[in-house]
Order: C-alpha cells, then structure tokens, then sequence
C-alpha cells in the first residue's frame, strides 16, 4: 500500500506519540515505593467465631502437569511452600465473590487451579496465600502541566504517572484477625 509524503510524516509523527506514550507507562510502572492504597479489611472475626468457625480445606479444582522435570535443588523450598496455612482471602473489587487463581510456583510440580471462598477462614498451601496477596495493580494519573508532543494544529498535554497500589485481592493469616498487632507474612 502506497501512501503520500505528509500522510507518511503523520504516521511517524504518531508513531514517535506511541513511543513516547509507552516510554512513560512504563517509567510509572517501575516506581516502586509507591504507597498500597488503605482500605479496611472486610472480614471482622473475634476469637470465639474462629473457635466456631467450621475448617475449610482447600483442593485444587484443577491439575494440568507442566512436563518439566523437577529440580531437587528446590525441594526444601517447596516442601516449605507445599505446607498448609490458615488465611482469610478477601476480593476487594468484587466482594464476597469467590477467587479463582492459577498457581504454579515451581517447575516441574504441575500448575493448579484454586477457588478460594472470601471472608472466612480455609486452610490452603502457603504459596496460594502468598499469590492471592501479591495480587495488586498500580492506578496510574496523566500529570497534566507537561507538554509531551505537539504539532502546528494540536498540542497534547500530560505523562503518565503512577500514583499508588491498589490491592485487588488480599489474605492474611488467621492469626492477623484477631490481633492487632498481627505480622503481615505467612
């Protein structure tokens, strides 16, 4: 497909747009002191309710093998992730709704697929509750005093900046929910 000069330079033009779109994303993307976003925990148990509560073990619904050899340098690793953790799982979007998550931490163990109930306590593999808590995505503002491109017909202002880390699924031990002064970590 052939096309004229100036439609030719206008497609550069915006394609040097793109790119120095793209460039700022990802320099907001690779701040990493940003702050996690507050939000109040969903879930309020007491001692007694966890004493009532009924234990909830959680199976994959799911096992797809990976075909990988496991390497037995990581078997102390994995035998320590593999143990079993009481969480509470939280869906901060969708609250109340089950999580569905994929899990394959290490090569050669198989990938697996989890629901998780929220708000209430289940007992599951250290590294499902350490996914599920990993789980956040940065909120990303245009800062609208720069002057990023312009040409002799239009001027576009603003950069991309990242403004802070929104949870979007959450778990924390058990033993966080009644105390405190409970410690993030599992």
């Amino acid at each position: 497909m052939k096309v004229n000069s100036a439609a030719q330079k206008e497609l550069a033009q915006a394609e040097k747009q793109l790119e120095s779109f793209t460039d700022s994303v990802k320099t907001a993307m690779e701040a990493r002191d940003l702050p996690i976003q507050e939000t109040e925990k969903q879930t309020q148990l007491s001692s007694n309710d966890l004493r009532k509560a009924r234990e909830i073990y959680l199976k994959p619904s799911k096992t797809l093998p990976d075909g990988q050899k496991f390497n037995e340098k990581f078997r102390d690793d994995w035998n320590y992730q593999k143990e079993y953790v009481q969480f509470i799982a939280e869906h901060k979007e969708l609250i109340g709704d089950t999580i569905e998550v994929w899990c394959h931490k290490f090569g050669g163990v198989g990938a697996t697929f989890w629901e998780v109930p929220t708000n209430k306590p289940v007992w599951g593999p250290r590294y499902l509750a350490e996914q599920i808590a990993n789980k956040n995505y940065h909120r990303l503002v245009m800062d609208e005093t720069k002057l990023v491109a312009g040409d002799g017909r239009t001027a576009y202002y603003g950069s991309m900046a990242a403004d802070s880390l929104i949870q979007r699924l959450d778990a924390y031990p058990v033993r966080e929910a009644t105390s405190k002064f409970g410690v993030r970590g599992f």
